[in-house]
């Protein structure tokens, strides 16, 4: 987490370098549009358009594994709960009447 995190800090200064570097006026056409402007607000631009797409490419299995995680959180509860449940049955028939441990335990 925290290397990809340094990297990710790393490529953003690069990339900023490398966008303050180039400010020379250009002119980027896409169908009918037409747009002028500094090559590092283009580059800026770009940057920031591949950021946002590439989180919206990632949204869904972040979606997916969030919900996955909250069931397994259940369902680690719910044999937690069994686990205890079952020690305290355990704990009841081994101190039962004879004291001797040798009861019956009855599964459900």
């Amino acid at each position: 987490m925290i290397l990809s995190l340094l990297l990710g800090i790393f490529l953003g200064g690069i990339s900023v370098l490398f966008i303050l570097q180039n400010v020379s006026i250009v002119t980027i056409t896409f169908l009918y549009w037409q747009f002028e402007g500094s090559m590092a607000l283009v580059l800026l631009l770009a940057l920031v358009v591949g950021s946002i797409i590439t989180l919206l490419f990632l949204l869904p299995s972040l979606i997916r594994d969030m919900f996955y995680l909250s069931a397994l959180k259940k369902a680690n509860k719910t044999l937690a709960d069994d686990l205890v449940q079952t020690r305290r049955t355990l704990s009841d028939v081994s101190s039962g009447p004879h004291g001797s441990g040798a009861g019956v335990v009855e599964t459900i």
